[in-house]
């Protein structure tokens, strides 16, 4: 037996009708979205039996806010200053902490669906390791919508055994946990693919729950929108994920414009755009999916598709290299 699979063996425990989970989750200045998390976290139709939250070191009421909710929550709720510790290091540091088998991850600047949870640990048998929770957006103003309209997958994208799920919305087991060698603390970025990767190279089952939805907003302006897929590509770089895809990308636009700019400009240049707006196909299906009502205000959203595809793949393209010669420098896992 290969070690992965007496790894994914040792992962697997019986579990009662009604196992005692913990909710785990770091935290950096979440002020502003953090009252509206633990609201729907209140509203949980099934309320985990301890809640673990890392601060990454808060410099605004973070702390005394979760403070105030564990005071007079039904739920015991430890909270760990950790200043300076990334996301992989107090997700890892809170599980340590965690008194339960069983763990569901999530993000405090999510606003989680009443029966989150209960979906969750409902897709939970004794032969499923993980299960992937799903997550839709939520926005308050035009470029949070637009760029969570764009950018976020639809539910019937998604192949549910390939599917790699985010630590939004996220149960596993300790031992599963434990199995992949944690969160890569040496990552900030895609740090919760990498460990997706890894359990999954350990042979542990993966189930999908479509309906354990975490709601999150996208970046609010451009300048942070394209901050973000690059620091995203960044982390791709640093931890060698998907070589091809990003090759393909930089292929793509060099072809792109050498075609634009060569000669017979008539012929080639419509069939460019043509070409082009066939690879944005995918993002306009899901602008018109999720449109706003009013045509004027679809029309807006679709014109802005190609100008949001453009700006993430250009942000992705400056951001993996960058990530590359960080990995080259650095040789993680050495």
């Amino acid at each position: 037996m290969s070690g992965g699979a007496a790894r994914a063996r040792g992962a697997r425990r019986r579990w009662g009708t009604t196992p005692q989970l913990s909710l785990v989750m770091t935290v950096l200045n979440e002020e502003r979205g953090l009252p509206a998390f633990l609201e729907s976290l209140s509203a949980q139709t099934l309320l985990p039996d301890e809640v673990v939250v890392v601060d990454g070191g808060s410099t605004d009421a973070t702390v005394s806010i979760l403070e105030s909710w564990g005071a007079t929550a039904t739920v015991k709720t430890t909270v760990i200053e950790a200043p300076g510790a990334n996301i992989s290091e107090g997700r890892n540091l809170a599980i340590e902490r965690a008194q339960h088998e069983l763990i569901a991850v999530t993000d405090a600047g999510t606003c989680l669906d009443a029966g989150w949870l209960d979906a969750l640990v409902a897709a939970k048998r004794e032969d499923v390791d993980v299960v992937a929770g799903f997550f839709e957006p939520m926005w308050t103003s035009w470029s949070e919508r637009l760029f969570a309209t764009v950018l976020m997958p639809l539910r019937d994208e998604i192949d549910p055994d390939t599917f790699l799920p985010s630590s939004r919305s996220l149960l596993v087991t300790r031992d599963a946990w434990r199995a992949a060698g944690g969160y890569p603390e040496w990552l900030d970025y895609c740090e919760d693919l990498v460990f997706d990767l890894a359990m999954k190279r350990d042979g542990l089952r993966f189930a999908f729950a479509p309906g354990a939805v975490a709601r999150w907003s996208a970046r609010d302006t451009w300048r942070a929108y394209a901050k973000q897929y690059y620091r995203y590509a960044r982390g791709d770089g640093k931890s060698g994920l998907w070589p091809r895809r990003h090759a393909l990308r930089y292929g793509a636009y060099l072809a792109g414009i050498a075609g634009w700019l060569g000669p017979y400009p008539a012929v080639v240049r419509p069939l460019l755009v043509l070409g082009f707006l066939g690879y944005c196909a995918k993002f306009f299906r899901r602008a018109w999916r999720r449109r706003p009502p009013g045509a004027l205000a679809t029309l807006r959203l679709l014109t802005a598709v190609p100008a949001v595809v453009v700006t993430g793949d250009l942000a992705k393209m400056a951001g993996y290299p960058a990530g590359l010669a960080w990995r080259r420098r650095s040789r993680p896992g050495e």
